[in-house]
C-alpha cells in the first residue's frame, strides 16, 4: 500500500458559477463549518479537482452524473447491512449515506452535498479517482487490463473503484489505520488457478481479500458489516482462516463464525 498525503492541492477557477441541482456552490476557506447551501455570485471561486469537480449543491431529488459520482464516494456509508445503488438518483438512501459521511468527518450533517462535502472528497481522492489510501494495483494482482472476468474490463474496474471507497470508509472508521489488501479482481483463469469459487465475486471486481494488519481478521470482518459489503467471509468459514474476504454485489452472505458473524 502506498503512502500518500491526505491533503490534496486545491486550485480555484474563476468565472460564472454554474447552476446545478437548484443551487450553486463555492469553495470555502473553512469547509468544516461552512453551510452546504446558498448562491454563488458571478466570479466566485470554487474548488477544482484533477478527478472530478462538482459545480453545484446536490440534495434529495437531484439526479445525473454528478450524483452518481457522489454515490461512489459515499458508498461506504450505507448503514449496517445495506448498500446504496450507484444509479445517479439522489434518494433517501443516498441522503442518509451523505449524512453519515458528513458526520464521520465532522461536517454539518444535513444530507445536502455542497462545498464543504465536496472539499472533503477532494482531499480524499487522487487524480485517477481512487481514494488516497488505495490503488487500482492493489485491487488487481491478476493482470494489467481487468480483462477475462465475468463482466467487461470497464465494469470490473468500475466495481473495484466502489470497493476501494468502501474500504476507505472502513479504514477511517477504524482509526485511519492502514488496511492490507492482498488481492481483488480475478479473471476466470486467475480465479481457477487459486481455487476460487465458480461464482466468486472476485471475477466481477466487487471483492477484496484483506490481511490481518494491525486490526486482526475478526475486527475487519465485523467492521465490514457497516460499510456496504454484502459478502463477508472470515475465520471459521472454510478456507478463510488466513484472510477476511469482503465484497459488494447483489444478495447478502456473511459468515465468520469464529468472529461471531
Amino acid at each position: 500500500m502506498r503512502s500518500r498525503p491526505i491533503g490534496f492541492l486545491l486550485s480555484t477557477l474563476a468565472g460564472a458559477a454554474l447552476a446545478f441541482g437548484g443551487a450553486t456552490a463555492t469553495a470555502s476557506a473553512n469547509p468544516s463549518s461552512a453551510p452546504e447551501t446558498g448562491s454563488a455570485s458571478v466570479g466566485a471561486a470554487r474548488a477544482a479537482d484533477g478527478c472530478y469537480t462538482w459545480s453545484g449543491t446536490l440534495r434529495e431529488g437531484s439526479s445525473g452524473e454528478a450524483v452518481r459520482q457522489l454515490q461512489i464516494r459515499v458508498a461506504g456509508y450505507p448503514g449496517t447491512g445495506n448498500q446504496i445503488a450507484i444509479d445517479g438518483a439522489f434518494g433517501p438512501a443516498t441522503k442518509a449515506a451523505v449524512t453519515r459521511f458528513q458526520a464521520a468527518y465532522g461536517l454539518a450533517a444535513d444530507g445536502i452535498a455542497g462545498p464543504a462535502t465536496f472539499s472533503k472528497i477532494y482531499q480524499l481522492q487522487d487524480d485517477d479517482c481512487t481514494p488516497v489510501n488505495f490503488t487500482y494495483a492493489e485491487l488487481n494482482r491478476c493482470n494489467s487490463d481487468w480483462s477475462g472476468g465475468k463482466v467487461s474490463a470497464a465494469t470490473a474496474r468500475a466495481n473495484a473503484l466502489v470497493t476501494m471507497w468502501k474500504l476507505q470508509a472502513m479504514r477511517h472508521a477504524m482509526g485511519d489505520r492502514p488496511i492490507t489488501v492482498n488481492g481483488g479482481f480475478r479473471s476466470v483463469s486467475c480465479n481457477s488457478a487459486v481455487g476460487g469459487a465458480a461464482n466468486s465475486r472476485h471475477m466481477y471486481g466487487h471483492a477484496a481479500d484483506l490481511g490481518a494488519g494491525s486490526q486482526g481478521f475478526c475486527a475487519l470482518a465485523q467492521a465490514a458489516r457497516n460499510h456496504g459489503f454484502t459478502e463477508i467471509l472470515g475465520p471459521g468459514y472454510p478456507g478463510h482462516n488466513d484472510h477476511t474476504h469482503v465484497a459488494g454485489g447483489s444478495g447478502r452472505f456473511w459468515s465468520a463464525p469464529s468472529c461471531g458473524i
